[in-house]
């Protein structure tokens, strides 16, 4: 059988007996596209090997698609005969540098190897909890010095951050709010409204927010702007290798990143749970004006009679606790970060992921422990 290529510069024959294709002239960049199609329609079933005896000219190109048929589709494939030194030394050449497919890693399913892995994983909880931990303690120490050296705080900065966490969220955080005190008033009522106790829903509102809801969705909402803007503004700077310069100049990064960012996290956050709070039951009370006919004033009256003050308490206590959460995380992820932009995405998911979820966790025991305290 015979394929002519020499329109192209380059002759193909297969020697159908043998298994043999027989090659010649010039198998470069200028012939490989026409080269290719001519193997395409050999039977590569039958092919032993290619005879390069009557080659002239072979590069990189040439050489990649002849290792690329014979590699795809030549399953009894011996050898290359004929090719001279350097096409020879070509081939290998070409052939060590294409890309090995990588094969899974074998899963070893015994419960050994169940048993290992998981003592992996908690060790490696245990171990970020620590480096939390340590990072909570730098903020600390450096936040005492600065009541100590008040001239080393850079109050400007913490200003500049209490506008970014706080003063920005609070359209975002007062939208929800009012949207979550709707949502109440709206299903309290249709529930109450079965047992003639449309009331009830002032007290449903009001201890929901102000107990709940508004500071977790509010630590939330902030959790997901505020941790991701720390990691990706650290972050940032560790590729940049600002802090290594900062470093080098005798500025400490506790005192300069860490304390004027958790510090506007820990002042601005209860200010945002009041904002919650407040827009929540304005949400609630137009609801129930609206649906239900409690005037605002009656709204107010069950309000006060009916709400306790610990159930304020309650909830904006834990407020320091959520900003610490968040800033801690936020700044130990923008310290992780390496000096890849990967490595910068990564980071500030993992921070937004673990925020939110350690204050989820944190309003957990809060609920657990005020509940064996009968508050």
């Amino acid at each position: 059988m015979t394929h002519d290529g020499d329109s192209a510069g380059f002759s193909l024959r297969l020697d159908d007996d043998s298994g043999t294709i027989h090659l010649g002239g010039a198998l470069t960049i200028r012939t490989v596209t026409a080269l290719r199609d001519e193997l395409f329609n050999v039977d590569a079933s039958t092919v032993r090997c290619f005879d390069l005896s009557d080659v002239t000219r072979l590069d990189t190109a040439g050489a990649w698609a002849l290792l690329d048929f014979q590699k795809d589709r030549c399953a009894d494939f011996q050898s290359f005969i004929g090719a001279s030194s350097e096409a020879d030394s070509l081939l290998r050449t070409v052939e060590n540098a294409l890309p090995q497919p990588e094969e899974p890693p074998q899963q070893n399913t015994t419960f050994k190897a169940w048993l290992d892995r998981f003592g992996r994983r908690v060790v490696s909880g245990f171990m970020f909890l620590r480096a939390l931990t340590a990072y909570l303690g730098i903020f600390l120490h450096r936040l005492a010095r600065a009541l100590r050296h008040p001239s080393e705080f850079k109050f400007t900065s913490l200003v500049h951050h209490c506008e970014e966490v706080g003063l920005k969220a609070v359209p975002i955080v007062a939208l929800m709010a009012f949207l979550i005190g709707v949502v109440l008033a709206f299903q309290g009522s249709t529930q109450l409204r079965q047992f003639g106790a449309e009331v009830f829903v002032v007290d449903l509102i009001a201890i929901s927010i102000l107990r709940e809801l508004g500071i977790l969705l509010t630590a939330i909402i902030v959790a997901g702007r505020t941790a991701s803007a720390f990691t990706a503004a650290i972050g940032s700077m560790k590729m940049r290798e600002e802090i290594d310069a900062m470093r080098t100049l005798g500025l400490d990064p506790g005192m300069n990143l860490f304390v004027p960012r958790i510090l506007a996290l820990l002042i601005m956050l209860p200010i945002l749970g009041l904002i919650a709070n407040i827009a929540g039951l304005f949400g609630g009370a137009l609801m129930a004006w609206i649906d239900l006919g409690i005037s605002p004033a009656m709204f107010t009256t069950r309000l006060v009679e009916g709400t306790a003050v610990s159930h304020v308490f309650v909830g904006l206590v834990k407020a320091p606790v959520f900003a610490m959460i968040i800033g801690v995380v936020g700044c130990h992820a923008g310290m992780q970060v390496q000096s890849n932009a990967e490595s910068l995405g990564r980071m500030t998911s993992n921070a937004v992921v673990t925020a939110i979820f350690a204050v989820i966790v944190a309003d957990a025991v809060f609920s657990i422990f005020f509940a064996e305290i009968d508050i």
